[in-house]
């Protein structure tokens, strides 16, 4: 999982992180897309595996249905809320997931 976060930011190593300029760029946004599917895929499977994992992972369940609505409503999502996760929530998850994975 915590390879799909890194890989998201890769698509930013050659430029800053700008909201209209990763807009503009359908590309980039379908890669973000299918990375964030693939992490809420992966918190959906840890968590019918072991639910503990809910208290552990702040927002499991909004990660799960945002794989969902990327998945199933695919045009309904906004440019601003998947920016919103890359700037915010992703680099709590990955802290998250690191501390898990240390045994913490």
């Amino acid at each position: 999982m915590l390879k799909y976060q890194f890989e998201i930011n890769s698509y930013f190593i050659d430029e800053r992180m700008d909201f209209f300029e990763y807009r503009k760029n359908l590309m980039r946004k379908r890669a973000v897309e299918r990375n964030l599917e693939i992490i809420g895929e992966a918190i959906n499977r840890i968590l019918k595996t072991d639910n503990s994992y809910t208290s552990k992972i702040t927002d499991a369940a909004a990660i799960v249905g945002l794989r969902n609505q990327v998945i199933h409503a695919y045009d309904n999502i906004s440019d601003e809320t998947i920016w919103a996760i890359i700037t915010n929530h992703l680099p709590k998850l990955k802290i998250e997931i690191d501390k898990l994975l240390k045994g913490n």
